[in-house]
């Protein structure tokens, strides 16, 4: 891919981490873009179309992810790189997450499940790939070196379930239309397609850049939805530090799209018909 005459790439050797928790890194050699201030435009855009295109699935192990929303800690982008097999590789600066982290490990990144491919214990980081495809589907392509990100790990068998069943595949985005305070609470309005806007109900669930949220009201003549966040949360997730206009990930209750299915089959019917 051709890059604007405002970057360079610059060829780093892999890392090998000196801890016994972080000892392995990528053996490849990797190619890190070198991106001139956060105001210009991400270089990942140049993947993103300009026409939607139709749901996909982001997690890329084989074996299938669970999250839940409960938001670990919010870690901040190092690097954005065009790597040697064509595609880029996201690093970014975490701690909580890379607690017992091993390569192939599935974390959530702005709700959008990822696979680790990198990590290095002393200077607490971790790197994942990013494809076009997923740099289309997601708000991942707005990412700045410095910018926040929501990060979770995927639940083990012993973890507490504090929020819903979040796959980590993102449904689509949505944009955020209004952000109004009420006391030390905020209130956000977020516009979204039709095709996702049916299955978000007042008191349900939604996940919003991997953020576990209730849903408070649907306005379907607006194509738009809200919740809102209590001062806890507000210092705990990314959603607060964004602006009217960005755009945040979504994805809605898994179940709702369950039932749709059934319905649409004929399955309860054939049971009522019994």
């Amino acid at each position: 891919m051709a890059l604007p005459s405002s970057f360079t790439t610059t060829h780093t050797p892999p890392r090998i981490s000196p801890t016994a928790t972080a000892t392995a890194t990528h053996t490849s050699q990797l190619t890190h873009l070198k991106l001139n201030p956060i105001l210009r435009r991400s270089p990942l855009r140049a993947f993103v179309p300009l026409t939607t295109r139709n749901i996909t699935r982001h997690c890329d192990n084989v074996t299938k992810c669970l999250f839940t929303g409960i938001v670990e800690e919010m870690g901040t982008v190092k690097k954005l790189g065009m790597a040697l097999h064509g595609g880029f590789d996201l690093q970014i600066a975490a701690k909580t997450v890379l607690d017992g982290v091993s390569l192939g490990d599935s974390i959530a990144i702005n709700g959008t499940c990822l696979t680790v491919t990198e990590f290095d214990g002393r200077v607490s980081d971790f790197t994942v790939g990013l494809s076009p495809e997923t740099l289309r589907k997601t708000s991942l392509s707005e990412l700045e070196p410095g910018s926040p990100v929501n990060l979770e790990r995927a639940v083990t068998p012993t973890s507490r379930m504090g929020g819903h069943f979040v796959q980590g595949h993102v449904d689509g985005t949505g944009e955020i239309v209004s952000m109004d305070p009420e006391g030390d609470s905020l209130w956000v309005k977020v516009r979204a397609e039709k095709g996702l806007l049916k299955y978000v109900v007042p008191k349900g669930f939604i996940a919003v850049d991997g953020t576990s949220l209730t849903v408070v009201d649907v306005f379907d003549d607006e194509g738009c939805f809200n919740f809102m966040l209590v001062a806890y949360t507000q210092h705990k997730v990314v959603i607060p530090l964004k602006k009217v206009g960005h755009k945040v990930n979504l994805e809605v209750d898994i179940l709702g799209k369950y039932v749709e299915r059934l319905l649409s089959s004929g399955f309860v019917q054939s049971i009522a018909d019994s």
